[in-house]
């Protein structure tokens, strides 16, 4: 009895460590109790880039220093700390820094970009009273591209207090939704053509091979058709002649009733005398 107990006991631990491990790779919103639907909306709007890595460089004088940030996910492998979402770390030197972790995040929105907080980082040695740093991530939209050009925008740690690092990267899904340009009469427009042509080769294909129609018979109600052409042919000239039809027309052609009566010839003169 005692070994079958054992190997459940280690099977929960690993299954609650499994969710630990869950949890700790995951960004966690701030907000007590109660969440906000709205940023627990956005968050789900990143979770294509949730795990990725970006990293930038900056130099300070004759330092530089390596940003390396994970959206809703752990830069190192948890020898430091459980939660590191965005470190600093010196060239030429072990020291790294964290500016933030993933278990307090914050993240809004707007048009076309979304901001992710993420807050609790180490605390500054001799800067902004000490406090905790905090690291913005300013996420803008780009149709071509999930996401690149992670950069460093600046650090602002000359106040007393509410100081941070911002950031920005550019990913299509701070991209608003492509709305549909078809207005509703370019639909039926699209919707009348469908229907014509449908009713042209339906109709030509009927009149051919069950009619057995031939040459412009293959044209499906072609008398119909015609007679229309030719009502709407008199109705034009109906109303754009531009003179009445019994006015008399420059030139007429010379007919039977337009022949006079010869006039007689005389040529008595050519009788002798």
């Amino acid at each position: 009895m005692g070994a079958p107990l054992c190997c459940v006991c280690i099977a929960a631990l690993l299954a609650f460590a499994a969710a630990d491990d869950n949890l700790i790779d995951d960004c966690q919103l701030v907000g007590g109790d109660k969440k906000s639907a709205t940023e627990q909306a956005v968050l789900a709007k990143l979770a294509p880039l949730k795990g990725k890595r970006f990293e930038a460089t900056t130099k300070e004088g004759s330092d530089t220093y390596k940003y390396s940030f994970v959206v809703c996910g752990r830069v190192g492998n948890g020898t430091k700390t459980t939660y590191e979402g965005l470190v600093q770390s010196k060239e030429g030197s072990t020291d790294t820094s964290v500016i933030g972790r993933i278990n307090d995040t914050h993240i809004m929105s707007g048009t076309d970009w979304i901001l992710l907080i993420y807050g609790s980082g180490d605390k500054y040695d001799s800067h902004c009273n000490n406090e905790a740093r905090k690291a913005m991530v300013m996420i803008s939209c780009n149709k071509k591209t999930l996401g690149d050009h992670f950069a460093v925008i600046q650090e602002e740690r000359n106040k007393s207090r509410e100081c941070f690092y911002l950031f920005e990267m550019d990913s299509s899904l701070a991209c608003p939704p492509e709305e549909s340009h078809l207005g509703v009469g370019s639909i039926l427009l699209i919707v009348f053509a469908v229907l014509v042509a449908v009713y042209i080769i339906g109709g030509f294909l009927y009149q051919r091979f069950v009619v057995g129609a031939k040459g412009m018979e293959q044209f499906p109600n072609i008398t119909f058709w015609q007679e229309l052409g030719n009502l709407m042919a008199d109705g034009c000239d109906f109303v754009c002649r531009s003179r009445p039809r019994t006015s008399e027309t420059a030139y007429r052609g010379v007919g039977d009733d337009q022949l006079g009566e010869e006039p007689e010839e005389r040529d008595d003169h050519l009788l002798p005398m």
